[in-house]
């Protein structure tokens, strides 16, 4: 068996940041093209390389691809949990979901779209990818069932951030259909935060608080 040469830390180091070079350059003209619109040769311009020279790196753009998809999940993970750090309770961690999926979208509205809107025709995230996906929505659900026995409601765990989830992406999405300039929390969609959640909280009071 041919013994395979194990590579140096220098190289290694240089495979790296070629990578994520590429990945940024993939995310710009995301950013500006949209997001199927991503082509190798575009690419391999903007990198200043040859085009079969990326397949060095990646095996295919739906790698590409699958690889931001994964990257969108865990940075919107780190999202989330930073901001829950300073919740007080079920109601303000609705709130800070909802805001914290705008933001999220405003900031980096390429991975955005590939991770909860799925713009690109033919491509299916790898069962990795899915696995880290849905791992996180499942984390969520534990989380809110813990909060649950608190509330008076006959909603699961579940229901309650689908519910959530749905609410949050359809002000994103409208806002960033309108109002992508402005930031979270305002605007005509944005401003609808506060309402939505007060509907929440009538929907899901806490148990032994008034209505």
């Amino acid at each position: 068996m041919k013994k395979t040469k194990p590579t140096s830390p220098r190289v290694q180091r240089n495979r790296e940041a070629a990578t994520q070079s590429i990945l940024t350059a993939a995310r710009a003209i995301m950013r500006a093209e949209g997001v199927a619109a991503l082509s190798m040769q575009e690419l391999a311009r903007r990198m200043d390389m040859r085009a079969p020279s990326l397949y060095n790196y990646f095996s295919s753009k739906a790698e590409i691809y699958d690889t931001l998809f994964r990257l969108g999940f865990t940075m919107f993970d780190a999202h989330i949990k930073e901001l829950t750090q300073t919740s007080t309770g079920l109601h303000d961690e609705l709130r800070i979901y909802i805001e914290g999926y705008m933001s999220f979208a405003l900031e980096n509205p390429d991975l955005y779209q590939l991770c909860f809107e799925r713009p690109v025709p033919g491509f299916v995230p790898s069962k990795e990818s899915l696995a880290l996906s849905f791992g996180i929505l499942n984390q969520t659900y534990q989380r809110v069932e813990q909060f649950k026995k608190q509330l008076n409601t006959s909603l699961t765990g579940q229901q309650i951030i689908d519910t959530v989830i749905a609410i949050a992406h359809g002000l994103t999405a409208m806002h960033l259909a309108n109002e992508p300039h402005l930031p979270t929390g305002q605007g005509r969609f944005g401003s609808l935060i506060p309402i939505v959640l007060s509907i929440l909280e009538k929907a899901m009071p806490i148990k032994g608080e008034n209505k």
